[in-house]
């Protein structure tokens, strides 16, 4: 039975992660998460100094959807390089907003397929960024963009976490379908928190390897991925 488009969309904004589980599937400071989805500073009359920079799935529970994670999965590309405060985000993606009306307008496919360039352009004006730095944060928000798997009416699917060097998107893999919205290994509904618990438990990463039919250099990717968060 086919489902309607609402009914698709549904599970890629049910509330799921806490600031430090996005934080840490991500790789950005868990400071970074929590100004970006809830705010920063706390003004005398009980209001937030800085607003949000993207819209909550669940603000009163202060949990994030899967269309959160893609959303701060592109900003972390600026902020990893860059440093960029919080208020100069804003304007470029308030700016971004005008131009493509969404609640969730660094996941849409529109900023995939042309508000890059407008984003860019209003991010290098915002910051006085020369065009060099400007192809730059262009790349870096492609590169990142090219981890996202849509559907054929260009919603967010699938997040790949671990892109490789040569550009391979690798095989850690959130979908909002598979393992309740955790890492799974790609093409499985395989947890890749089950993979580090055995190698902490003290099995080798060839044992474990061989179990799940992977390369030992998949399984390293897949240690590596989660072990921080396990430790």
């Amino acid at each position: 039975m086919l489902m309607t488009k609402a009914a698709q969309t549904d599970f890629r904004e049910t509330p799921l992660y806490t600031a430090a589980e996005a934080a840490h599937y991500l790789r950005v400071p868990v400071s970074t998460v929590r100004a970006w989805a809830f705010g920063q500073g706390q003004r005398k009359d009980g209001g937030r100094k800085f607003k949000p920079v993207i819209a909550l799935a669940n603000r009163q529970g202060r949990l994030l959807s899967f269309i959160n994670l893609v959303e701060l999965f592109v900003l972390s590309a600026i902020r990893r390089r860059h440093g960029v405060a919080l208020p100069q985000v804003r304007k470029a993606l308030d700016y971004l907003k005008k131009s493509f009306p969404s609640p969730h307008p660094l996941a849409d496919n529109e900023f995939q397929t042309n508000g890059v360039d407008l984003f860019v352009e209003k991010f290098g004006e915002y910051l006085n960024l020369l065009r060099e730095g400007q192809i730059e944060i262009r790349g870096l928000i492609e590169a990142r963009l090219r981890c996202v798997m849509r559907d054929e009416a260009g919603m967010p699917l699938k997040l790949y976490l671990s892109p490789r060097a040569d550009n391979e998107r690798g095989i850690v893999v959130i979908d909002p379908r598979l393992g309740f919205g955790r890492p799974v290994i790609e093409g499985t509904g395989i947890r890749t928190e089950v993979i580090v618990g055995r190698f902490s438990a003290g099995e080798t990463i060839d044992s474990i390897a061989d179990d799940y039919g992977r390369s030992r250099a998949e399984i390293e990717e897949i240690v590596r991925s989660e072990l921080p968060l396990a430790a």
